[in-house]
């Protein structure tokens, strides 16, 4: 017995293929998948990876009555399948077979569509749903060209089929022809499918981890999901579609001729289509009996078997079966199995014969699992890179007569690719009835994620905001801001419009050496400014970082000045000017009340702030006593300074024109240069003044409810301050996050996002960092990086749950900033109409890290600007560092007219 396995062994040693030789094979085919990809070289390609427009697999959610056709043979089916969820997921299934006459196989286009269509009628009228316009699912097996879910166009028929006038055509429309000629029934038709795709549909009903598809049966293939931004033939980067690689065509270009033998070119000869479908023509069971017949032929010829007799039925093409193969191979059976078949064929076998043919059947189907398992682990290679895992989980629909009766062949196809992938876990899930069911559950997808992106769209319709309702906020704004103007209406306005007693912004001719303190937050800066005219015009900064410890923010105002004091007298000391008096600006970024430039009353401390003894106080003041306290310097406090303002000198500093600051970062806020006369809170009617508006209240007074949503109504009721600076819980960093989060939360409690899973930490306030927001939008990120931001918050998402994201994202930044351009559009015109132009010039210094991250919200804004204010030339200048160089350009453009003044 092992003589005769050792000399088989020998005979084919060309069949039986190294692992180095698999992966090899593998390494190919990879990167014929990149060929049929490309867009230049896809037409040269011989796998040619047919786009199917399935975007996505089953969720288990989907809902409904479905009708599959499935015409791939002789016979075709009409499918009824009932698809329920209701947590229970389970698909009821009604079918009747109808046989196709020879005659029609080869007769007109329109006949054999006539026939189907009146097939149909028939099954309908036998379930009484012919008043029903059902969807429906078309399996249609041949060669096709796809250019939407529901058009295919026949490239060539195979498997018999001759009809005349289809080749070329969308067999969609001829199907839709014959059924409204007839009238008596109606159904939409919603998607053509491939037997691999319906295949994979099917498994990723049980599984949703199922992404790609195999049938090894009569012939072979595979699909399976690939990222659309690879896919050169189809429009768009977003998302995943299932390709159809049409793989039995792998080698058609001679990459495979070095691994081909004999045998396998006299089996190509032979066959209807010489030249064409070399991988599947030594794989599949359309010719795995006929590769061992040849053999035996091969071998008895040379005197190697059966005493070198051949007889006429040996010597028939087809005589020996594939599913003699499979029986030969049975563990018990096989070679008593072998003995009645090879005598069958009219020889005389002796029990070696035996032994050497079950070998022979080993051996070719070995080489065909061990080839399918080499392609198919390329493809799993491949996805893994897509995904940028470690490790791969994932499932393998599979169909097939020879992968479901040879007693082996899935077994050794499953060893070749854990050999080939040993980091990664692949199940392998039979698939029942993949033609029929599969194209049913497409058709069940397309119409859960039509259904689902209605829903979705209707909700995100609130978000976006019509030209209309945007010119209503930019006019409703500037009515606030007449109101916090007037000095009757001040009072109840929303709008604060705050004077600052900053009269007029840099002329270039300011010089001189300036502190600036910056107090804003938990960190607390000290900054030494040395501003030069002249040739060596500029600005030199030297500055150091303090923290204010919790306890400080919290105790007494007296502490409080008192560690602001020695942090100067620390940097004075480190910059060796101890002793020295400077002019000092001061930016405090807490709501005043400021009655001339050196006098800010804080109205109420903010951002984590409690220190005693201050709201209501000039803080001008509580820094000088503190000073005093210190007896050690003495300074020169020039200005308070709002950080808005700071933003607009330190713009104007650079660009003359700049008469308008605005600050889109963790807050929002803007200034601008008002007409003196329209101040009405200070005195006198010459020249201008910045007005800090404080517009983040804009809308407290309830004149924006009308474009709220309840997403910003939520994010306000769970707000430290319910009610308050409405406008700025619209715009600002802050809060577009929360935002983002609260309708993702009613995303997925509507079932319409992450299969209706919410994660605890989705339900946690704050989790949705706005910088997620700038990360997610960013158009260089892959939909991989959404996917590990949403995994970071326990998300486990789908392909689509992050495009879906994205979308939510960009809607909530997009409105974000038309709402900031719309206020700005405001500001704009009323400056060009205090002026009485037609036409107005004018720069907007701007800082904020909303405004400087994030990857659309300043085009988007100046868009919106520029549509709002078609009178207006509005630049947008970005501010480096305005609360420090700020504070210090406000002294000393104060400085310079003081001196003014004294000459």
């Amino acid at each position: 017995m092992l003589r005769a396995y050792r000399q088989i062994d020998k005979y084919l040693y060309h069949m039986r293929l190294s692992e180095e030789t698999l992966q090899e094979v593998s390494q190919r085919f990879g990167k014929e998948m990149e060929k049929g990809l490309g867009a230049d070289t896809n037409p040269t390609a011989s796998v040619k990876m047919l786009p199917t427009f399935v975007r996505s697999t089953p969720d288990g959610t989907e809902d409904g009555d479905f009708l599959a056709l499935d015409l791939g043979g002789t016979n075709f089916r009409v499918l009824r399948v009932k698809v329920s969820d209701n947590g229970l997921q389970k698909v009821e299934m009604e079918n009747q077979i109808y046989a196709i006459p020879e005659e029609l196989m080869r007769g007109s286009g329109v006949q054999l569509f006539d026939h189907i269509a009146e097939c149909l009628a028939n099954f309908m009228e036998k379930l009484k749903i012919k008043d029903k316009k059902l969807p429906l699912g078309f399996t249609f097996s041949f060669p096709c060209h796809q250019t939407k879910l529901d058009e295919s166009i026949l490239v060539t028929w195979t498997k018999g089929f001759k009809c005349s006038s289809v080749e070329g055509k969308d067999v969609v429309s001829m199907l839709r022809k014959s059924i409204k000629k007839r009238g008596d029934f109606d159904i939409d038709i919603v998607a053509v499918v491939n037997d691999t795709v319906g295949t994979m549909m099917t498994c990723g009903y049980d599984d949703h981890n199922c992404e790609v598809g195999l049938i090894v049966g009569t012939g072979t293939n595979a699909c399976y999901m690939e990222e659309m931004r690879h896919i050169d033939l189809v429009e768009g980067d977003e998302g995943r579609m299932c390709i159809n690689m049409e793989w039995g065509a792998f080698g058609d270009d001679g990459v495979l001729n070095d691994i081909r033998t004999e045998f396998d070119r006299e089996i190509d000869m032979g066959s209807l289509n010489p030249g064409k479908q070399l991988f599947e023509k030594m794989i599949s069971g359309m010719y795995m009996g006929e590769l061992v017949r040849l053999i035996l032929v091969k071998m008895a010829k040379e005197g190697l078997l059966f005493g070198g007799r051949l007889t006429p039925d040996l010597l028939t093409t087809g005589h020996f079966e594939t599913r003699y193969v499979s029986a030969i191979e049975k563990e018990k059976e096989g070679l008593q199995k072998a003995h009645e078949i090879l005598t069958k064929l009219g020889l005389e076998p002796s029990h070696e014969d035996c032994v050497a043919t079950h070998r022979i059947c080993q051996i070719v189907s070995t080489r065909s699992a061990n080839l399918c398992g080499a392609t198919l682990a390329a493809v799993l290679r491949r996805i893994k890179e897509n995904k940028g895992v470690d490790r791969l989980r994932s499932t393998v629909g599979v169909d097939g007569s020879v992968y479901k009766k040879h007693p082996h062949f899935a077994r050794r196809l499953h060893k070749t690719v854990r050999k080939l992938l040993p980091d990664c876990e692949i199940r392998f899930v039979r698939s029942e009835d993949g033609s029929g069911k599969g194209a049913a559950m497409v058709t069940a997808v397309a119409y859960r994620l039509a259904a689902q992106h209605k829903a979705r769209q209707k909700i995100l319709e609130a978000l976006k905001l019509s030209h209309e309702q945007l010119l209503e906020v930019k006019q409703r704004m500037r009515i606030e801001m007449e109101k916090g103007l007037g000095k009757e209406t001040h009072a109840e306005a929303a709008v604060k419009m705050l004077p600052t007693y900053v009269c007029s912004t840099p002329d270039g001719t300011e010089k001189g050496d300036f502190l600036a303190l910056d107090l804003g937050g938990t960190n607390f800066r000290v900054l030494l400014v040395r501003v030069r005219n002249g040739m060596r015009r500029g600005v030199e900064m030297h500055n150091k970082i303090y923290s204010i410890p919790v306890e400080i923010m919290q105790g007494t105002g007296e502490e409080l000045f008192d560690h602001i004091v020695h942090c100067i007298s620390d940097f004075l000391e480190y910059m060796g000017m101890k002793g020295v008096s400077l002019p000092l600006g001061f930016t405090f970024s807490f709501p005043c009340q400021q009655n001339n430039l050196d006098e800010g009353i804080l109205l109420k401390w903010t951002k984590g702030f409690k220190a005693t003894g201050c709201e209501g106080e000039d803080v001008v003041n509580l820094l000088k006593e503190a000073i005093h306290r210190r007896e050690e310097f003495d300074l020169d406090v020039v200005a308070v300074v709002n950080d808005t303002v700071g933003t607009m000198m330190t713009c104007g500093y650079e660009d003359p024109c700049c008469e308008v600051g605005l600050i889109v970062g963790t807050g929002s806020n803007a200034c601008y240069m008002e007409e003196m006369r329209n101040v009405e809170l200070v005195e006198g009617e010459e020249g201008r003044m910045c007005v800090n508006m404080e517009w983040g209240a804009f809308g407290d007074n309830g004149c924006l409810d009308d474009i709220r949503t309840e997403f910003d109504v939520a994010v306000d009721e769970l707000s430290l301050n319910p009610g308050k600076q409405r406008f700025e819980k619209m715009i600002s960093g802050m809060y577009l996050g929360e935002i983002v989060r609260n309708i993702l939360m009613d995303f997925t409690k509507r079932g319409l996002l992450f299969r209706g899973r919410i994660s605890e930490r989705l339900k946690t306030r704050g989790i949705f960092e706005t910088k997620f927001l700038s990360q997610i939008e960013s158009d260089c990120l892959a939909l991989l990086q959404v996917r590990s931001i949403l995994q970071h918050l326990g998300l486990e998402t789908t392909c689509d749950d992050s495009i879906i994201v994205k979308e939510v994202c960009t809607v909530v930044a997009r409105r974000a900033a038309q709402l900031c351009g719309a206020g700005m559009a405001a500001v704009v015109d009323k400056i060009r109409e205090n002026r009485g132009l037609d036409f107005l010039k004018v720069t907007v210094g701007v800082d904020g890290t909303l405004y400087k991250l994030h990857p659309h919200f300043s085009t988007v804004m100046h868009e919106t600007v520029k549509q709002l204010s078609p009178k207006c030339e509005v630049t947008f200048l970005q501010s480096e560092d305005g609360s420090g160089k700020g504070a210090a350009l406000i002294t000393a453009v104060a400085c310079r007219i003081r001196e003014a003044g004294q000459r």
